[in-house]
């Protein structure tokens, strides 16, 4: 099998198990009073793939996800949320990698918080308040415990599963 069949097999691999966790936390959803918090186990894998298959292929992998669940699992609503907090995770982690300044937990902290960024910037425009700021501060907690047990095991899973073709 060549480089390039590889990485393919690899991405549909990578796709397919975001798509599996995005299913396991609809199942078990997270209850603790704000509409739509969530672990995102999904993100292990993105973050997985920022460091081992490039930005380029992470971001569409992202991207196809968050597709995927807004379709199968949710509604119009869902997808333009979901579509923003992925995006604003996905620009933020790939400028704290690039820096190189950022562990991978660091880079994951980063997604896991903007990703609530994203979503709370939509919120505000969709409900015309702003008045929504205010649950910023303990979205960005659940972002940054997230993300840093998001970060942890990403970075277990690359340490031992040795893939690289970025």
């Amino acid at each position: 099998m060549n480089m390039n069949t590889k990485k393919i097999a690899y991405l549909g691999l990578l796709i397919a198990l975001a798509f599996v966790l995005s299913y396991v936390e609809v199942l078990l959803p997270l209850n603790i009073g704000i509409p739509g918090a969530k672990v995102g186990l999904a993100n292990i894998v993105i973050v997985v793939a920022l460091y081992t298959i490039g930005s380029k292929n992470a971001f569409m992998l992202s991207l196809v996800r968050v597709l995927l669940v807004g379709l199968t699992f949710g509604n119009f609503a869902m997808l333009i949320y979901s579509s923003a907090g992925a995006f604003l995770s996905f620009l933020m982690m790939f400028i704290g990698k690039k820096s190189k300044k950022l562990s991978m937990t660091g880079v994951s902290v980063l997604g896991g918080v903007f990703h609530n960024v994203g979503q709370i910037i939509v919120a505000i425009f969709a409900m015309e308040t702003s008045k929504l700021i205010y649950y910023l501060p303990v979205l960005v907690i659940i972002g940054t415990v997230s993300g840093i047990v998001i970060g942890l095991i990403s970075a277990m899973i690359c340490r031992r599963a040795k893939v690289a073709f970025a």
